[in-house]
This record gives structure tokens, sequence and C-alpha cells, in this order.
């Protein structure tokens, strides 16, 4: 029984000591609560920061548009109507020195539909073939411009393209082309 008062003791002279060693420290409390606000405001700061540059990258790539009058203009050109017309096919002597050369190629005119709505067909009927036969002369008159080497290029078909584009729009003002198709390429040599 000794043993168990002599441990007794020590126990009640230990507890003081451990209360001691565990009771708060003035000013202890506060550090953690401190560090804790310091980290989440630099948090806050940083994921601000990244928002941000997310929000700067798809403004400037323009894949976010901030303007209301951009959308109505993106819009605008899909309203357009258009219709299709394909041209007979065009056989053509090449402006090669020398060598007799000649393309073969048909053409589809893609052409705003801004008139079309308004005029009646059997009044339209004969000054479109009025159109037709002028867009005709103004595509043999581009091609027959044109080299062999020079359209069987890289981006030969793409400059010829945009010469009949630019040439068929001041021929013939009132077709209003749009776009040029070629749904049949040769050139021979």
């Amino acid at each position: 029984m000794s043993s168990i008062m002599a441990t007794s003791t020590p126990l009640t002279d230990v507890a003081p000591n451990l209360s001691a060693a565990t009771s708060p420290v003035p000013g202890s409390a506060k550090a953690p609560v401190a560090s804790l606000l310091i980290a989440m405001l630099v948090g806050a700061v940083i994921a601000s920061l990244g928002f941000g540059g997310i929000f700067y990258y798809l403004a400037h790539s323009g894949r976010l548009s901030l303007r209301k009058g951009a959308i109505s203009k993106s819009v605008t050109p899909a309203e357009v109507a258009t219709h299709l017309v394909a041209l007979d096919p065009l056989l053509v002597n090449l402006a090669d020195e020398g060598e007799s050369t000649y393309v073969r190629l048909s053409i589809t005119l893609q052409v705003e539909d801004a008139g079309a709505a308004k005029e009646p067909k059997a009044a339209s009927n004969k000054s479109g073939d009025d159109v037709i036969a002028t867009a005709r002369d103004t595509a043999l008159t581009v091609l027959g411009q044109q080299t062999a080497n020079g359209l069987l290029a890289a981006d030969g078909k793409e400059q010829l393209k945009a010469e009949l584009l630019k040439a068929l729009n001041q021929q013939t003002p009132s077709l209003k082309v749009k776009k040029i198709l070629f749904t049949d390429f040769l050139v021979q040599r």
C-alpha cells in the first residue's frame, strides 16, 4: 500500500506541472488565427489573379465578346440568303507561248438573294440570262490571261478565284457574287 501512496503523491505533484505546460500562453492563440487569416487573404489574391488572367485571355482571343454590337455583326452575314448559280462548263485556251494548253472547268457562283425575292420570275429570267452571259464572258476573259504553270501552282486556284470574284463583281454588280466554287478543273498541256 505504501507504493500506491507513493505514486499518488507524485501524480499530484505532476498534475500542477502538466497544467502549467498545457495552459495557453497569452498571445499564442492569436498567432494561429493571424497566420490563418493571412493565408486566406493570399489564397484569395491568387484566385482573383487566376480568374482575371483567364478572363483576359478569353476576351483578347475572341472567345469572349464584351461588346453588344459584336453579336449583331456576327449574326448579320449569316442572315444574308444566297443561292448557287452553275455556269455551263468552260473550255479556254491558256496564254502559254509556244504551247497548246487549255483549261476545262465548271464554275458555280454563290450569289446573294437580295433582289431575287422582289422580282417576278418571268421578268427576271430575261435579265438573268443577260447577267449569266456577261458572267461567262468575264470568266472567259480572265481565264484566257492565265498560264498553265500559274494555275498548277500551289495557290493557283485560289488566286484564280480571287481574280474571278473581283472581275465578276466589277462587270456584273447586280449579280452580287459572294463566293466562287470550282466543280470541275482540268489543265491540259
